[in-house]
């Protein structure tokens, strides 16, 4: 049956939606809470009597507007009146020596924070200001919800084809290298200047243990003690090691390495020490050749005493080409590849290339770049520039660039010039210190591939091969330049090779010593911080000498320009 009917409300029109919420509980589903409802119901109640007074509260409104538009238009003026007339009265008892102080200490700050900028600029390549600015004053500005989120949907094929594009700044082993004892300390001995940087060493320590060291070391107390050597940083500690080696091991050929190296003071002793590890290595190899197949461990200690012997018949080769032995240390060269055609990674074809040119076998120069100088093989300083220095020799001694110019080049010259465009292309940085446009250093043990160092380390060795062509320089000297003229956007496209890599700058400094003036290409624009403070330092002595010039007359610019601001 039907209840009874409920009790009458008030009528739809006049009930709000806040009011029928405020009587459901909020929600209108679950059970009714008192506490909100009694809050709708006051603010319901405000609401209406807003509503009911609205014309006076708005005039109140707008007559509270009115006093804040006539103090913010007439108060604030006159206190800033006040404020500029103090400013006025406090500049006008200011004195000349005031000025002449103030602008003589912007100056000095300026040129401090100026020469702070060039000497960062020069020894790092950047500027500090934009540096900090990039780094940590812009994250704090924009923050990190700002900055564009990191892609995460690059596939692997995606990174491994964009790691073939970018250029690689791979480090190679110097082939025309010194020796650390005879030639580098020697250098430091005198000069009083290390000629090799830390990380250039901690490179040459690393293909040391690479090369000269294997698993079953641990099996031989001899090798066992090298093998620590060679992780020695010092110098003396590496050599006591090596005599602890050979107290256990007579026939320790590591050990006289180690000892040729750095122990000897000069070539002479240098290859008495290497003629000790050539005998025994020869040992160690015909034994290890013998059973190198007989197990993975075999065949390890076979390639280290391979190494061993490859390494130890090359720098005897190097040794006779220093002490003058050249056609000896040619035929050495020769039998090492014959035996081990199979070492091209050593790039000995280098070392060979410098002693033909040596002897002035210019034929025999030309068979070796035939072998090597192939678009399959990687290339070099050595190849690329011996190459043009072979086609420069034909042409050379009659080469005159007014009868160029009037006449026209020949085929001969034509090839030349592109030979030489083609060199420079490779690595820019040689023919300023073929020119000697840049003082040489001892080349590292280790070189980058177009960069400072490989040009470092070609031209210490090939300068003299360069004098000995007659015209051979002239002729560079006139074209070198016209090779970027043809490769505007080195970084972005190449003419004959890839485009020129970007990092070679950084890896140039670690590798070359900090008193030689780093080679940079393409060269680099002023950062806009250098330009601003030397134009700072600059404005700021100027009114400084003018302020102790004429003192009067400043003083008044100075009033004059603080009452027209």
């Amino acid at each position: 049956p039907p209840g009874p009917a409920p009790p009458p409300g008030p009528p739809l029109s006049r009930r709000s939606p806040l009011a029928a919420m405020a009587e459901s509980g909020g929600s209108g589903r679950g059970p009714p809470c008192p506490g909100a409802a009694v809050a709708l119901w006051r603010w319901e109640q405000l609401r209406r009597r807003a509503a009911v007074a609205a014309p006076w509260a708005r005039g109140l409104l707008a007559v509270a507007a009115g006093l804040g538009l006539f103090y913010v238009v007439l108060w604030v003026p006159l206190r800033l009146r006040d404020s500029l007339a103090a400013v006025t009265v406090f500049l006008s008892t200011l004195t000349p020596k005031f000025y002449f102080a103030l602008t003589v200490t912007s100056s000095f700050i300026s040129g401090l924070i100026f020469v702070f900028e060039w000497w960062h600029f020069r020894k790092y390549g950047t500027s500090f200001i934009e540096q900090v600015s990039v780094s940590h004053i812009r994250p704090l500005m924009v923050g990190t919800e700002s900055s564009p989120p990191a892609p995460a949907a690059f596939s692997a094929g995606d990174t491994e084809m964009s790691r073939q594009n970018m250029p690689e700044c791979k480090v190679w082993r110097n082939p025309l290298s010194l020796f650390r004892g005879a030639e580098y300390s020697r250098f430091m001995w005198v000069t009083g200047k290390e000629p090799l940087t830390y990380y250039d060493m901690n490179l040459s320590a690393q293909d040391h243990q690479n090369f000269f060291t294997c698993d079953t070391d641990a099996l031989r107390p001899s090798d066992a003690v090298m093998q620590k050597a060679w992780r020695e940083r010092n110098h003396q500690a590496r050599i006591k090691a090596a005599y602890q080696a050979l107290e256990l091991n007579n026939d320790c050929a590591t050990a006289y390495m180690l000892l040729a190296e750095e122990e000897a003071t000069t070539i002479v002793d240098a290859e008495k020490y290497f003629r000790q590890a050539l005998k025994a290595g020869e040992m160690i190899y015909r034994k290890s050749q013998n059973c190198h197949s007989q197990s993975p461990q075999h065949e390890a200690q076979f390639r280290r005493d391979t190494n061993v012997l490859v390494y130890v018949k090359r720098r005897l080769a190097m040794c006779a080409r220093k002490l003058g032995r050249i056609r000896e240390a040619v035929k050495m060269m020769r039998d090492l590849m014959k035996e081990f055609p199979l070492i091209s990674m050593l790039n000995i074809h280098e070392n060979l290339l410098e002693a033909l040119l040596e002897l002035q076998a210019y034929a025999d120069v030309q068979a070796v770049l035939a072998k090597y100088d192939d678009i399959s093989l990687p290339k070099s300083a050595a190849i690329c520039y011996t190459a043009a220095l072979l086609k420069a020799r034909a042409v050379s001694e009659r080469f005159s660039p007014e009868t160029a110019s009037k006449r026209g080049l020949s085929t001969a010259e034509i090839n030349a010039v592109e030979a030489i465009h083609r060199a420079v292309e490779f690595n820019p940085h040689v023919p300023k210190y073929l020119l000697e446009m840049k003082s040489l250093v001892f080349p590292p043990e280790h070189i980058l591939k177009r960069g400072d160092s490989e040009a470092v380390a070609y031209a210490f060795f090939h300068l003299q091969h360069w004098k000995r062509v007659e015209g051979a320089l002239n002729l560079l000297h006139c074209t070198w330049e016209g090779t970027f003229r043809m490769i505007p956007y080195p970084l972005e496209k190449g003419h004959l090779f890839y485009p020129y890599p970007s990092c070679t700058e950084t890896a140039d400094r670690e590798l070359l010593p900090t008193f030689h003036e780093v080679s940079v290409y393409p060269q680099k624009e002023l950062p806009f911080f250098i330009h601003f403070t030397a134009g700072l330092c600059s404005f700021s002595a100027m009114l400084a000498l003018l302020t102790h010039q004429f003192p009067e007359l400043m003083v008044v610019v100075a009033k004059a320009v603080s009452i027209v601001s």
